[in-house]
C-alpha cells in the first residue's frame, strides 16, 4: 500500500479537484468530511450553485447560500475559467498533483476543451477521474440534460411514489442527485483502492438513472418473473395514522389482537374484533384499508405521536413517529450521540447547526473540518503560496476573469 497507515482522518493525503455541479456536490462533500483537501473550482465571479436557495435570514446572496452551506463543508474555494488558455495550464498544473478530479460536465466537454482524462492520464498516470452524468458517457441518451426530477422518472423511482389513485409524487430534497453522489463517492473510493495496489488511475462512468433504478430493490425482478408493475402503494404500504401533531406509524397485522384491545380500552375500537381483519388479503382491500384508517384515527387524533408510540411499544406494538424537522433536530437518541455538529461562520458572526457523521470510524474520524468556502477563498493560498504565481501575475489574471 502506498498510503499511511495511520493519518488523523481516513483521506487526508488525498487531494481532490472539485468540477461538480448539483449531480455530483454530494460526492465531494463527503470526501471532503473524509479529510481530502478538496479544492471546489468555481468560475470567476462564484460557481451557480450559490444561487439556490433558501438563504441564511432570507438574504438573496451568493454567499449566504443554506444550499451551498451544507454540499460544501470543509472544501477550499478557488476561481478559475478552466476555457481559456491560462485557465487549463493552471488546472493541468493542479491536476498534475492531485489524487482524484470529480465532474459532472456533459460526456466530451472536458476533452473538447483538452482537459480530457487521456490528456490528464499523460501528466498524472495516478489520477482518478469521476464522471457524473445524467445517463452516462455512451448510449443514445448520453448527450440529454436532465433535473433531479428526471432521474428519479426515468430511474423508475418516481412511479412507485405516493397515492395509489393519484399521479406519481416527487419525493423531497434532490434524491436522484444524492443516490449518484453516493455510488459517485463509492465508486472513486474503490478505483482508491486499486490504485494503491497497481499504481494506476482509472477512469470513472456514472449515470444518474443506472444509479436511481439501482435502489429499485425487487421491482424490477417483479416485472422480468411475474410480468407485474409495481405501481404506487400510499397507505397501502405504509399505514399512517393522524396524531394532533402529526403523523405516526404503527403495524399490527400480526399483533392485531393487541391493537384491538388496545382500541377498545380507549373506546373506539368499532368492528375491528371481527376475525375477518386479521387477513392480510382482506386487509389490504383499498376500501377496507380505508375504514381501518377512519378507526384507529379517530382514536389516535385525541393524542399527540408520542404517547401513542410509547402506548403502542408498551403493548408490543411496533409503533414509530413519523419525525418532522424539529423532531429529528430534537431526537434523544441523535442528541445522545452528538449526530448534529455546530460548524462557526465567523463573517456571519453565527455558529449553525449541521448534519453531522453518517457512520463513525473508530481511528479515523469523520469531521466537518470548516464551513463551506467564500468566493475564491483560497485563491492566494493555492495560486501564489503554492503555485508560486506572482502578485502581479495573479491581479492580471484576475482583470482578464481567467481568475
Amino acid at each position: 500500500m502506498s498510503r499511511p497507515k495511520s493519518k488523523n482522518a481516513a483521506l487526508d493525503d488525498l487531494r481532490v479537484l472539485d468540477l461538480a455541479g448539483p449531480t455530483g456536490l454530494y460526492c465531494t462533500k463527503q470526501l471532503a468530511d473524509l479529510g481530502a483537501d478538496v479544492i471546489k473550482i468555481e468560475p470567476p465571479g462564484g460557481d451557480p450553485t450559490r444561487e439556490i436557495g433558501p438563504f441564511y435570514h432570507n438574504e438573496t446572496d451568493p454567499e449566504k447560500s443554506l444550499y451551498w452551506f451544507h454540499f460544501n463543508t470543509s472544501k477550499k474555494s478557488i476561481t478559475l475559467d478552466i476555457e481559456t488558455d491560462e485557465g487549463k495550464e493552471i488546472f493541468k498544473k493542479l491536476a498534475k498533483t492531485a489524487d482524484i478530479v470529480v465532474e459532472t460536465f456533459p460526456p466530451g466537454y472536458l476533452k473538447k476543451i483538452g482537459l480530457g482524462y487521456p490528456s490528464l492520464k499523460k501528466i498524472n498516470p495516478k489520477l482518478i477521474m469521476t464522471s457524473i452524468t445524467p445517463f452516462g458517457q455512451t448510449g443514445p441518451y448520453k448527450n440529454f440534460k436532465a433535473s433531479d426530477l428526471i432521474g428519479l422518472a426515468t430511474g423508475g423511482f418516481l412511479f412507485i411514489c405516493g397515492w395509489e389513485d393519484e399521479p406519481p409524487s416527487r419525493v423531497g430534497g434532490s434524491q436522484a442527485y444524492n443516490m449518484a453522489s453516493i455510488h459517485a463517492c463509492a465508486a472513486t473510493l474503490i478505483a482508491l483502492y486499486h490504485r494503491d495496489i497497481t499504481g494506476k488511475g482509472q477512469h470513472i462512468d456514472v449515470s444518474m438513472q443506472q444509479c436511481v433504478a439501482h435502489s429499485l430493490q425487487w421491482v424490477p425482478q417483479m416485472y422480468d418473473l411475474q410480468k407485474r408493475i409495481m405501481t404506487r402503494s400510499g397507505r397501502l404500504g405504509v399505514p399512517l395514522q393522524e396524531c394532533k401533531d402529526g403523523w405516526t406509524n404503527f403495524i399490527a397485522l400480526f399483533d392485531w389482537d393487541l391493537l384491538v384491545d388496545w382500541l377498545k380500552s380507549g373506546g373506539g375500537a368499532a368492528d375491528l374484533d371481527d376475525p375477518k381483519y386479521k387477513d392480510m388479503d382482506y386487509q389490504i382491500r383499498p376500501e377496507v384499508r380505508q375504514h381501518i384508517t377512519e378507526v384507529t384515527d379517530a382514536f389516535t387524533k385525541s393524542h399527540d405521536k408520542r404517547w401513542v408510540c410509547e402506548e403502542a411499544q408498551k403493548r408490543g406494538i411496533i409503533a414509530i413517529p413519523c419525525n418532522n424537522a424539529r423532531d429529528v433536530v430534537e431526537n434523544p437518541q441523535l442528541v445522545l450521540r452528538n449526530y448534529f455538529t455546530e460548524v462557526a461562520h465567523p463573517e456571519l458572526n453565527d455558529t449553525l447547526k449541521y448534519p453531522g457523521a453518517p457512520y463513525r470510524f473508530a481511528e479515523t474520524p469523520w469531521k466537518i473540518k470548516r464551513r463551506a468556502p467564500l468566493i475564491g477563498e483560497h485563491n492566494n493560498e493555492i495560486y501564489k503560496k503554492e503555485l508560486g504565481l506572482t502578485s502581479a501575475q495573479i491581479a492580471s489574471f484576475k482583470k482578464r476573469k481567467v481568475i
